[in-house]
């Protein structure tokens, strides 16, 4: 029988037989860590190998590690990563040293993950940084316009890569102009569906090939769908994430326990699924919210068995790297432009 459609976080630094019995019982497709599981990196890849050892095969283990104020491995035992919009005042003034400048730093950034089992990225962060819109995305955003953040985001998921870390692009299909943080609130999106595709859209569109993973923006683009956000609408995915943007591969929810969605946590994982998610996304470790999400997560078939299984070939083999010599040439990106490097 396969995986269950559904990547679940877990409670702590080590992991309860409460929480063993749950994850070998639900079967899910991956998991994902927060910074409360996070202590030094011998309890890291223990608790990845616990995790692992729940399913009994090398599942998908995912962190978000954009750097800048998403990083959830932290200065002084990790090295604290610049947000995105630093790589953008380097595109401002010498594109080509930017896109070397991502590619490095999502090396180093992969690098840190592969060391400790982890072999998945949230990242990069695919929105742009739009003036005043809810401040949730703004310096992890790359930059105001699409081709750019396009360009640099392809450069983001090669660097990645090279290290054998698969990327996940977010937040499908844009959450950079929204009015509200949707840990909190459903933001709501007004502008017309030609202004979206010329913008938000397009940065999307312009990576989406390149991407083995997105996950779904908790935003109501009310010329697309009015009545529902983009996780729950059947429209948005089809027409705009699967038509539009022509993005074929593992689309996972945002955070399904996120303020924005309402209903039980069986109902939003249900509504996701049938609008056209692959995968349900439950982050909080909170045992009661995770057997609801389990009874919306059917078994992965079809074409999202496909999609799980082009992810998890994603993720690869790691290369040599070394990483004095990496922090050392993407200083002089930034030095050769005439910008501050970042600390290394």
């Amino acid at each position: 029988m396969s995986a269950s459609a559904a990547i679940y976080g877990v409670s702590g630094e080590v992991l309860t037989p409460d929480e063993k019995a749950f994850l070998r019982d639900a079967n899910p497709w991956g998991f994902i860590l927060f910074g409360r599981n996070i202590d030094r990196p011998k309890q890291i890849v223990r608790l990845v190998n616990d995790l692992r050892d729940c399913v009994g095969w090398d599942a998908p283990v995912f962190l978000d590690q954009e750097g800048g104020r998403v990083q959830r491995l932290k200065a002084p035992t990790w090295r604290a990563a610049s947000p995105a919009a630093r790589f953008g005042e380097l595109w401002d003034r010498e594109p080509e040293l930017a896109l070397e400048a991502v590619r490095l730093n999502h090396r180093l950034l992969a690098q840190e993950l592969r060391d400790l089992g982890i072999d998945c990225d949230c990242a990069p962060v695919v929105d742009l940084a739009i003036p005043g819109a809810d401040a949730v995305i703004g310096d992890r955003a790359f930059h105001a316009e699409p081709g750019s953040v396009a360009e640099m985001a392809r450069a983001a998921l090669a660097g990645l890569k090279d290290q054998g870390v698969a990327g996940v692009i977010k937040h499908i299909p844009g959450h950079g102009r929204a009015d509200a943080d949707s840990h909190f609130a459903l933001p709501v999106v007004r502008e017309d569906h030609e202004t979206l595709h010329n913008t938000d859209f397009a940065a999307f569109r312009g990576v989406a090939d390149a991407a083995p993973m997105a996950m779904t923006a908790h935003v109501t683009f009310t010329a697309i769908d009015p009545e529902n956000c983009a996780t729950l609408s059947k429209d948005v995915i089809a027409q705009i994430i699967r038509g539009e943007m022509a993005f074929d591969g593992l689309l996972m929810s945002d955070d399904l326990s996120m303020k924005a969605l309402d209903g039980t946590l069986r109902q939003r994982g249900e509504r996701a699924l049938s609008a056209g998610c692959d995968m349900l996304l439950h982050c909080n470790g909170e045992r009661a919210e995770m057997v609801e999400v389990a009874h919306a997560a059917i078994s992965l078939s079809g074409k999202a068995l496909e999609r799980a299984k082009a992810a998890e070939e994603a993720r690869g083999t790691p290369a040599g790297l070394d990483v004095a010599a990496t922090n050392d040439a993407m200083a002089r990106c930034f030095a050769e432009a005439g910008l501050e490097a970042p600390a290394p």
